[in-house]
């Protein structure tokens, strides 16, 4: 299976979304994610389901055009006449004006223009310009099963334009003449679609701020006859292994490894954390981050595709393009509200005719019917929404993998922390340590320590592996992390050495305050302790919460004195200490039963459980397991953002339920209203273009409303 991400031009309502997703899904696409907001599609391709230029066509054929990340998979095309909505607007509002004046001649008196054929000469450019557009995607959504709002405007913009054609051609008088109601129709949807286009783009401000980053220009190294040769290339063109020169007020072009100098880097735009960072030779650099200050010499690790920065906003794009479960009920209205539609103006039609024997004040209220009514703003509730808080989580580095742990975070009713490197900040320093086999010395007991610790993932064994780093190691048979109790290697003598927590050593001692113990052939060789620090923000982090009313709980492998010590000074209501992996899930299991839960951990024994709650919430630098396992990444390397997570979450769906809201008000008043002739078409049309933009705007708030 490939993975494929396209941008999809030309969806204008969720229908468009709908029928994009219903196409891909008949041709047996998997995993197929389309979202309005961004115009962004993604899925699984098999090879056995056609080619990428197959699905190309198809989705063309449906009056879409295609572009993938690179722009080569759909034909390069030049751009067309009248290729936007403000193009169309600004074509159509030079043959409208003149026609709205007439409407005015009271007080203008402009009485040329209420010849027929000088106001057919105007609306014909624009009712063509119209059909261009409305025309070819309404037949293409009624031929494809699934008709979109364009069938409403194409439906009523021509209805009007062909009563006045009639009227003109027989000569049957002003009461006949409505040309100025078929080019307002169409120009002011124009106008009401840009806007909305201007208004979506905005919600995706803070990604398009990510993406700009991915392109940059790099100085390349490169070595001739023992020279150093430095020259511009785009980042794009950097493989793992190329050497790149780094200077002051660069942006780092990729993923590298410091070689050589030291700088000061801002990565704020991957973390929100706007505090500079000192970095040093062996540090890792993220694309995308500032220097500065300081000139560096680095290792390309990383493609810029499969950057950590291109990871990141891939991992938005798709979120945005699920449908969390809020949507469903606005996706099942919103594929049968065209036909209702168009049912509810035939309707007001026979009614209005059968009340008022009057065909053209019939027509016209059928006509406000179908210009007035809205399924874009269904649509586009949730999506918009959606995409703000996306965006904003992203900027501040919160990485939610899809949209539906957005939603869930507003019920949260309990958080679960882990211990070591979540509450704390995962680095340790050897606070003492004892020998207790006489014949050992200090030397071979570091020695049989640091040859088992540094084949750890725990933060406790790095830490003594940095520190007691030894120039010998036992060369091992056998090495394994055992979940819950740490390292077991067997030396190529059949020696079988253990370093893990008291578990491994309960058969030989009862004193388990220590935090490592280190096993030789079932026989206890000596322990250490090591000092852990707590994390500056887990204090208000955890006030936070109780003052939320969400009840914290310290889950941990860790001895219950050091976990309930902590606990007390951090004010977390309840202590589950002791646990191996098993017993995490289960107690993880057994509170997700008892109200939704999110759980916040970093470590591999924190996977299982992560992925049985609720929500599973893991920290930058936790490890690959635990990262890829949680719903929800921190990038800012600690839990600051939890709040913000949290806030986020409960604010979305709130913004959800108000555009909801406001789609449905919109709808239920405006359709009647239009339907008893108090508004004209013309008025409708401004209201229903204008009806998105309120919603793309009330979504936008996410962007700087306090949340926390």
């Amino acid at each position: 299976m490939k993975t494929v991400n396209w941008k999809v031009e030309g969806m204008t309502c969720s229908n468009c979304a709908l029928t994009i997703h219903k196409y891909l899904e008949k041709e047996g696409m998997k995993d197929v994610k389309v979202s309005l907001a961004s115009g962004d599609v993604s899925f699984e391709l098999n090879g056995k389901q056609g080619s990428s230029q197959q699905i190309v066509k198809g989705i063309e054929s449906l009056g879409y055009t295609v572009h993938d990340e690179e722009g080569t998979i759909a034909p390069a095309r030049s751009k067309k006449f009248l290729s936007n909505h403000k193009q169309r607007f600004l074509f159509c509002l030079l043959f409208t004006a003149p026609l709205m004046l007439h409407m005015v001649d009271n007080w203008v008196h402009i009485h040329w223009l209420m010849n027929p054929w000088i106001q057919l000469t105007l609306c014909l450019p624009v009712y063509i310009v119209g059909m261009d557009f409305f025309g070819r995607s309404a037949i293409k959504s009624i031929r494809n099963g699934m008709p979109n709002m364009n069938v409403l405007v194409a439906i009523g913009s021509t209805a009007a334009f062909l009563y006045s054609l009639i009227g003109t051609l027989f000569n049957l008088g002003e009461g006949f003449l409505f040309y100025e109601t078929a080019a307002s129709v169409i120009t002011l949807v124009f106008l009401g679609n840009f806007l909305e286009d201007a208004s979506i783009q905005s919600t995706q401000r803070a990604l398009n701020k990510l993406a700009k980053s991915q392109k940059v220009m790099a100085n390349m190294i490169a070595y001739t006859d023992g020279e150093e040769h430095v020259f511009p290339v785009e980042n794009t063109s950097l493989r793992a292994g190329d050497l790149i020169l780094i200077k002051n007020g660069e942006q780092v072009p990729a993923d590298c490894k410091i070689l050589s100098g030291d700088a000061t880097v801002n990565e704020s735009i991957l973390t929100g954390e706007s505090m500079p960072l000192h970095k040093k030779s062996k540090d890792t650099l993220i694309g995308g981050s500032l220097i500065v200050d300081g000139t560096i010499r680095a290792q390309v690790t990383t493609e810029a595709k499969d950057s950590v920065l291109a990871n990141i906003i891939n991992l938005v794009k798709r979120a945005q393009g699920e449908k969390p479960p809020v949507q469903q009920m606005a996706d099942k209205i919103s594929a049968i509200f065209v036909p209702i539609v168009l049912g509810i103006a035939a309707v007001t039609f026979i009614v209005n005719f059968i009340i008022l024997h009057n065909f053209t004040a019939s027509l016209m209220r059928s006509i406000a019917v179908l210009v007035i009514a809205c399924p874009c703003a269904m649509g586009l509730a949730t999506p918009a929404a959606i995409a703000v808080g996306l965006g904003r989580a992203a900027r501040n580095g919160i990485l939610f993998r899809n949209s539906k742990s957005l939603e869930l975070f507003r019920s949260i009713k309990q958080v679960v922390f882990d211990k070591t490197g979540t509450l704390t900040t995962g680095k340790f320093v050897v606070a003492g340590y004892k020998l207790i086999d006489e014949k050992l010395t200090v030397d071979e007991f570091k020695k049989i320590t640091t040859s088992l610790e540094k084949y750890s993932n725990h933060p406790i064994a790095q830490s003594i592996a940095t520190a007691w780093k030894h120039p010998e190691n036992i060369r091992w048979q056998k090495i394994e992390e055992i979940k819950g109790q740490g390292m077991k290697g067997i030396a190529m003598n059949g020696d079988v050495y253990q370093a893990g927590s008291y578990q491994v050593a309960m058969a030989h001692t009862r004193d388990d305050s220590h935090n490592v113990y280190i096993m030789k052939n079932d026989e206890l060789l000596g322990w250490i302790d090591v000092k852990d620090e707590i994390r500056p923000e887990a204090i208000q982090v955890v006030q936070y919460l109780r003052h939320k009313n969400i009840r914290t709980i310290l889950l941990s492998g860790d001895r219950y004195n050091k976990c309930h010590q902590l606990a007390n000074f951090l004010g977390i209501d309840e202590v589950i200490a002791e646990k191996s992996p098993e017993e995490k899930l289960t107690v993880v299991e057994d509170l997700t039963l008892q109200g939704p839960t999110a759980m916040v951990g970093d470590g591999i024994n924190d996977a299982p459980a992560l992925a049985k709650a609720t929500i599973g919430i893991s920290l930058s630098e936790a490890s690959q397991i635990a990262v890829q396992t949680a719903d929800v990444v921190l990038m800012n390397k600690g839990i600051k953002s939890l709040p913000l997570s949290l806030g986020l979450g409960r604010h979305t769906f709130l913004t959800i339920k108000q555009n909801l809201f406001w789609a449905f008000f919109y709808n239920i008043i405006a359709i009647p209203v239009a339907a008893f002739g108090l508004l004209t078409p013309t008025f409708g049309a401004l209201v229903m273009g204008l009806s998105d933009v309120v919603l793309a705007l009330n979504s936008v708030r996410l962007f700087v409303k306090k949340v926390t």
